[in-house]
């Protein structure tokens, strides 16, 4: 018995029954949209990267690390000046960084994937779309923040570029990103472990991105190996930036990345969708 002599089972009942009132008289909330699902998910990125941030340690630190001593220790016998060869590699290294940070799109994918994440996921009540769409969009947030890192640096070296043209390059630079991380997500569900999917994907970028002009020009180089350079979109991206950074606008090059990038997209983000739901 209660100090007021209510028996405590009763009191429980009465407990009970008074929070059922209250469940029942207050409004459901409403589902969650297909778009505020993705944004929680971008958002959710982006948290990531702030409780651990030395995952970006090594497309932040190593891309200033390559400005740095190829500018001050090459530069000078590549392009006869360390100025003229930082203008040319600054461009470059703002193409690598990013297309480098995009491996880590499969590696985040894999890790909830191997951990159950992605199974907890299944279970809200949420369009079945939105981690993969919401971790995208808060790769892409990533991209645009590695980016402008590199063109501070540059900046701080003695880099000016024309500021439009700057912020255009680097969307552009985002947008292939965008298109090329998918083929990452993809390889994230196929493969078996974080390790393997970034093994993979930096075995396949490093010898693209040296491939191609970002520190040297393809005229230096022999030429069955500078006609690959040539037709390497990474490349053309690179000279699309360099032109737009210079405050021309190469439009032929820039509707070639974007056709890159369209492509990438309509070819592996259908492919990542079907290996989602079937994982």
């Amino acid at each position: 018995m209660t100090a007021a002599g209510t028996p405590p089972v009763e009191l429980a009942h009465a407990d009970e029954a008074a929070v059922r009132r209250a469940i029942a008289s207050t409004p459901r909330p409403a589902a969650a949209g297909p778009l505020s699902s993705a944004a929680t998910f971008a958002w959710r990125g982006m948290l990531k990267v702030k409780h651990v941030p030395e995952q970006l340690l090594d497309v932040t630190i190593t891309p200033v690390m390559f400005v740095l001593m190829f500018t001050y220790i090459f530069g000078g016998a590549i392009s006869g000046s360390t100025g003229q060869y930082r203008d040319y590699l600054v461009p470059g290294i703002l193409v690598m960084s990013v297309l480098f940070t995009t491996v880590y799109s499969g590696v985040a994918l894999n890790t909830d994937l191997t951990k159950g994440v992605v199974d907890r996921f299944r279970s809200l009540p949420i369009w079945g779309g939105a981690p993969l769409l919401g971790s995208m969009a808060g790769d892409s947030a990533r991209y645009l923040a590695n980016g402008t890192v590199i063109l501070t640096l540059g900046v701080a070296l003695g880099f000016r570029p024309e500021p439009l043209g700057a912020v255009a390059a680097l969307v552009l630079v985002v947008v292939l990103a965008f298109g090329l991380s998918w083929v990452f997500c993809a390889l994230g569900l196929l493969m078996r472990s974080p390790s393997a999917v970034m093994n993979a994907g930096f075995m396949s970028v490093f010898p693209l991105t040296f491939l191609s002009n970002v520190f040297v020009q393809s005229s230096t180089l022999p030429g069955p190996l500078a006609a690959f350079v040539d037709v390497n979109p990474i490349s053309i991206l690179a000279d699309a930036s360099r032109a737009l950074m210079q405050g021309e606008v190469p439009a032929d090059k820039i509707l070639l990345v974007l056709a890159v990038a369209a492509a990438l997209t309509a070819a592996f983000a259908p492919l990542t969708a079907r290996l989602y739901r079937r994982r």
